[in-house]
C-alpha cells in the first residue's frame, strides 16, 4: 500500500504519514465517546508504554472533529494521539467506510479496522470488521511475534 496522507492531531499541528520514522499502529473507529471506542481507546492507552517500548507508534483515527477529539483523549487521559478525519479522506484511502444498519436504519459509518506499518511504510497486518474485548492485546502479541 503506497499512501500518504496529512491530518490534524491531538498533540498540536498535523500528522503526515510520509514524516513518521518508526513503525505504526493505525487504528480506526467509529466515533469518540460511545461505549466501544471508548474502551478500544482506553485498551490501547493502557498498552502504550510496551508499543512504545518496542518502537511502535501508536495513533487512532475517526470521523470527529479535531476538537471533539482533543476532549476526548483529555477526558480519558489517552497516551496515544488522535487523527481528525471528518472529510473521510483517509477512511476512503483505507476503504473502512461501510453502509451499516443501526436501529434498523442504514447509516454510513467507520468498520473498526486496524493497520500495522513496518518503520518502511510498508503495511503488513490488517485487521477488519474488529471486535473490541482483548484487540489491543491480540495487535500487541502479534508485533512481539514478528
Amino acid at each position: 500500500m503506497s499512501l500518504n496522507f496529512t491530518l490534524p492531531i491531538t498533540s498540536g499541528g498535523e500528522f503526515t504519514f510520509s514524516e513518521l520514522n518508526k513503525p505504526l499502529v493505525l487504528f480506526f473507529y467509529p466515533r469518540d465517546n460511545t461505549p466501544g471506542c471508548t474502551v478500544e481507546n482506553q485498551d490501547f492507552s493502557l498498552l502504550y508504554d510496551e508499543f512504545t517500548k518496542i518502537g511502535y507508534e501508536v495513533i487512532g483515527i475517526s470521523r470527529d472533529k479535531h476538537v471533539t477529539h482533543c476532549n476526548f483523549q483529555k477526558k480519558h487521559s489517552l497516551k496515544h494521539q488522535l487523527l481528525a478525519d471528518p472529510e473521510e479522506t483517509v477512511c476512503s484511502l483505507f476503504n473502512v467506510m461501510r453502509d451499516k444498519t443501526m436501529y434498523g436504519k442504514p447509516v454510513r459509518g467507520i468498520e473498526r479496522s486496524t493497520f500495522i506499518f513496518d518503520k518502511d511504510k510498508n503495511l503488513i497486518k490488517e485487521w477488519r470488521k474488529v471486535s473490541v474485548p482483548n484487540h489491543a492485546q491480540e495487535v500487541l502479541d502479534f508485533i512481539k511475534s514478528i
